[in-house]
């Protein structure tokens, strides 16, 4: 009877929900797009950069990912000290800079330290979202507007393939770093007019000290490390499949042309899980959902491997099975972001950048991995979930003992 009503006062949006859900998805997608609208365009880049092998091409992603994860330690901290605004403003036009500078790159070395600048600023449309999200909402009310931000935001999935793919049509892949930058620049101006500064109080003086204390705490608190290495352990799977899926299907499947297909029923059913959570997570609770889900991703990639061995994988039971393991992953990794911020409402900023930094970071170091065994199959991939799945099914047993599935 007590808990309805703080939740309820945990409302502080600055303007109405269903735009404040799009723009933080928005912010969120830029990340995104800069990702998924590189897979089609690896072989060309690869061919005019004169990029040796395959595996090789694989860096244009993972060093993305490693500055967007290593940025988050910058920004949150920052977001803290200065405020949400101003460091989101400034990390959107240095990230605009970098998609710029990138669509001139002569080498392939160039091109890769833009994209770890790229990578690094756009950093804070995660960290420092999450923190004017927390700064708003808490609890469940926090995870159902994650999820809703994430069905908009796994939008930018479904189509960035297919948005680079078609830029490709009209100009090499040069100009998708153009579109990329145009993008930028709108989100700009609309965060711009429309958000204003979501930190409660007087901005708080910077200290080393007080820095350190907030890492501290959020490296102490049993929730904040527990689901933020569980999440961890689940990016890295994420990552292994956006690094290798291009030549997965490319190389196993021979349908390089059915790529954006692929990813559109991946990425779709994550959006559908996300719908799903953010309807049901106000009653089942966020454990009982995640910890499901986990536990059922686990299962696929059982049966994943069991049915490459016995050689009865194809495109459709590829793509069929991968899409229910997205799935999985979308409603497990939206509870865990929540239960890992539960409490860190004091120090959102700080929380959310040692969260995320581990998180992509090391995610992105497991994905690297992932993607570099490949050799012509789909098992690297399949026993990545598996083996990731399982050590964070050990870390969340260790965070919740005795409480494992419990809905409340």
């Amino acid at each position: 009877m007590t808990v309805q009503p703080r939740l309820e006062s945990a409302n502080k949006a600055p303007f109405g929900f269903h735009e404040f859900v799009l723009l933080v998805a928005s912010l969120m997608a830029l990340g995104a797009i800069g990702v998924d609208t590189m897979l089609p365009a690896l072989p060309a880049i690869g061919a005019q950069l004169h990029v040796a092998t395959e595996n090789e091409r694989q860096f244009v992603i993972s060093v993305y990912l490693i500055g967007l994860g290593a940025g988050q330690l910058l920004h949150g901290p920052l977001a803290d000290r200065f405020g949400r605004r101003p460091v989101m403003m400034a990390a959107l036009v240095a990230y605009g800079i970098a998609n710029a500078i990138a669509a001139f790159s002569a080498s392939f070395p160039l091109l890769l330290a833009v994209r770890l600048l790229g990578g690094f600023s756009v950093a804070a449309t995660r960290v420092v979202t999450i923190a004017i999200v927390r700064d708003c909402y808490s609890g469940r009310p926090m995870a159902r507007v994650m999820s809703l931000s994430t069905i908009v935001f796994m939008i930018a999935p479904v189509l960035a393939p297919t948005l680079g793919q078609g830029i490709l049509l009209f100009g090499s892949w040069r100009l998708i770093f153009g579109v990329i930058a145009i993008l930028t620049a709108i989100v700009i101006f609309w965060f711009s007019t429309r958000m204003p500064e979501t930190l409660a109080g007087e901005l708080r003086p910077f200290s080393v000290g007080r820095l350190l204390q907030g890492y501290r705490t959020t490296i102490t608190n049993r929730w904040s490390l527990g689901y933020g290495l569980a999440a961890t352990a689940l990016q890295g799977a994420l990552f292994g499949y956006i690094t290798s899926v291009q030549q997965i299907v490319t190389s196993v499947f021979h349908a390089g042309k059915e790529l954006n297909l692929v990813f559109a029923g991946t990425a779709g059913m994550m959006a559908a899980a996300n719908l799903l959570n953010s309807r049901v997570v106000m009653r089942l609770g966020s454990r009982f959902l995640s910890h499901t889900a986990l536990v059922t991703m686990i299962a696929i990639a059982a049966i994943n491997l069991l049915i490459r061995s016995l050689g009865g994988e194809s495109l459709l039971v590829f793509v069929v099975l991968q899409a229910f393991t997205m799935g999985c992953f979308g409603l497990a990794i939206s509870n865990f972001g929540a239960m890992a911020m539960q409490d860190m409402g004091d120090i959102a900023g700080t929380a959310s950048s040692v969260q995320g930094f581990c998180s992509v970071t090391l995610g992105a170091l497991i994905g690297t991995f992932i993607g570099q065994s490949f050799a012509g199959t789909t098992v690297p991939l399949h026993m990545g979930f598996l083996c990731c799945g399982l050590i964070a099914l050990v870390i969340v047993a260790v965070t919740e003992p005795g409480r494992m599935f419990r809905p409340h």
